[in-house]
């Protein structure tokens, strides 16, 4: 189609719009999948002078993953297109993830012409109405000269307050039509997040300081809110002052490194022991900080119990109060609250010595003791407990692993030892749909490309995304995937023996041979099913200056002793 009149000298055309106004936010990558209302937003890309790389992937779901990966690792807002019809609907999973997870995520889907509108065209959806419940904001714009103004808008809504996915709709022929050169400016303040952060109420912090010192057992519980507002130096500072131990949710790890001494690990139903919960039944109150306090944190509310005092601390006031009375709530910024918090206790004599260090002490003794007599059984098939410890003393500092939310999360959570607080650890918490990871750690490393990226899934996963596996074989990441194989959906599996006495359906599937098949995409692989052999295989591959992949034959996760506590007596 032919642009609907010739561009005058201080114009450019919509699609030139779009690249301009994504450039003037900072944006440096973006993933997607080319498809036919896309030609005019390629044809720019190729055209124009910018400093952004486009990542071609192979699904539009991949593209949403890795631009989550790269938002969670680098704080700036992850860019991810693709075109009508299908393309907008597969990029449907990515954004509900990123969006209820509070990651900046910004989707762009090139539509049908505003001109055929319904007139049943080709790959007509409303896109709008279909991204509507996904998103905090969404668009489809309809004049391309709202383009600058939409993308400021989306931009605006995904930084701020409670971060989110946004969507973009842009129409095919309006990618032709002219649009002001001047008006593509940007608000730095937007380029990354949390942007324009919101301090706490006049006597907030000091209330929620009162209610602390004022407990005898008290326990810090961080969400993911935490690590998003880059608040760990304050936490670390306010934790160490009174020596109060620190829980988090799995979206939390990283609140506190793993191997602080007040850094107790996870707690809950997922990734969380009995040895954990043991301090969320004995504390008096309980400290909710950029924390949802949401089933998997809680075990589905069985702590805290009624009598047992709330403080929650979230820059989200929907959160504070919706499942637990709340003593003292703290509407505001993660950081800016705890620097509230430790300012609080500046001038105080006598502060309380609340004994966390060591509890959790004896607490991690215990747990990794159990952990330790599994990890070294030297038993085949290979337990998960050996994947785990092998990891945890092969990987370097800098590293940064995400998982699947399968047969690998729960016991990474419970049992990975990361030396540096912050976005060291990432997994899709919020709806744990399969085939995230090989996707995201691509972006992750995209992201923080001088780091050294694991990606960990079971083998069900794998099936979801191996095609993804052409993708970082052509861009050449020297990405680690570890593949825990035991050929079933082994988290439904287990569920199955304790919630259906055994009874297993349709949960098995065949062997398959994932070390060939990345070997087909191009990446170096190894298959290990002797447990002597998984050491030097991890080591061999985390030093290759490549994309490389090991296939575990793992013991089946109904056999296993899962850190998962309804699974465990």
């Amino acid at each position: 189609m032919a642009a609907t009149r010739e561009l005058g000298s201080n114009e450019m055309s919509g699609a030139e719009a779009m690249v301009r106004a994504l450039e003037a936010h900072g944006v440096t990558h973006i993933f997607g999948l080319c498809g036919d209302t896309t030609l005019p937003f390629y044809d720019a890309m190729l055209r124009l002078d910018h400093g952004i790389t486009h990542v071609l992937t192979r699904d539009e779901r991949s593209a949403c993953y890795m631009a989550d990966g790269f938002s969670r690792v680098t704080g700036r807002v992850g860019v991810c297109e693709g075109p009508s019809g299908g393309g907008a609907t597969y990029i449907l999973p990515g954004l509900i993830e990123a969006n209820e997870s509070s990651y900046a995520v910004l989707a762009i889907t090139t539509d049908i012409s505003v001109a055929s509108y319904g007139k049943y065209p080709l790959t007509q959806v409303d896109q709008e109405a279909l991204m509507r419940p996904l998103t905090k904001w969404n668009t489809v714009i309809s004049r391309a000269d709202h383009i600058p103004r939409m993308v400021r808008q989306a931009f605006r809504a995904m930084t701020t307050g409670r971060s989110g996915a946004a969507h973009l709709g842009l129409p095919y022929d309006i990618q032709y039509d002219p649009v002001p050169s001047d008006d593509i400016w940007a608000d730095p303040k937007h380029g990354s997040y949390p942007a324009y952060r919101a301090a706490p109420e006049p006597g907030a912090a000091e209330a929620a300081v009162a209610a602390i010192l004022s407990a005898e057992r008290p326990l810090v519980v961080c969400g993911g809110g935490v690590v998003i507002a880059d608040a760990m130096d304050e936490l670390a500072r306010f934790a160490e002052r009174l020596d109060l131990a620190v829980a988090t949710s799995i979206s939390g790890q990283g609140a506190l490194a793993d191997t602080h001494p007040l850094s107790l690990g996870v707690v809950g139903s997922n990734g969380g022991t009995d040895e954990t919960w043991e301090m969320m039944e004995a504390a008096d109150l309980v400290v909710f900080m950029g924390c949802r306090a949401g089933s998997t944190t809680t075990a589905r509310w069985e702590q805290p119990k009624p009598g047992q005092r709330i403080v929650h601390i979230d820059s989200d006031p929907m959160v504070i109060g919706a499942n637990y009375p709340t003593e003292v709530g703290v509407v505001a910024d993660l950081q800016l609250a705890l620097a509230g918090m430790n300012a609080a206790l500046d001038g105080q004599d006598g502060l309380p010595a609340f004994g966390g260090a060591a509890a959790v002490a004896d607490i991690k003794a215990r747990k990794f003791a159990r952990f330790d007599a599994l990890a070294k059984a030297g038993e085949a098939p290979i337990r998960p407990e050996q994947v785990i410890d092998t990891l945890n003393r092969l990987l370097p500092d800098d590293a940064t692993v995400v998982s699947d939310p399968g047969t690998s999360c729960p016991y990474w959570s419970a049992y990975g030892q990361q030396s540096r607080p912050g976005r060291r650890f990432i997994t899709n918490r919020a709806h744990g749909a399969l085939g995230y990871a090989l996707s995201a750690a691509l972006g992750a490393w995209f992201g923080r490309p001088d780091g050294k990226v694991v990606g960990l899934m079971g083998d069900g996963s794998f099936a979801f995304a191996c095609g993804e596996l052409e993708t970082v074989a052509r861009v050449g990441a020297p990405v680690t995937y570890v593949v825990f194989s035991n050929a079933s959906f082994g988290w439904i599996k287990a569920s199955q023996r304790d919630d259906c006495d055994r009874r297993y359906y349709n949960v098995d599937f065949n062997r398959t041979d994932q070390a060939a098949v990345a070997a087909g995409f191009g990446l170096k692989t190894w298959s290990v099913s002797d447990p002597a052999e998984l050491e030097p295989a991890l080591a061999e591959a985390l030093a290759h200056d490549g994309p490389t992949l090991v296939d575990v034959r793992c013991q089946p996760l109904e056999e296993a002793a899962a850190p998962v506590r309804r699974w465990m007596g």
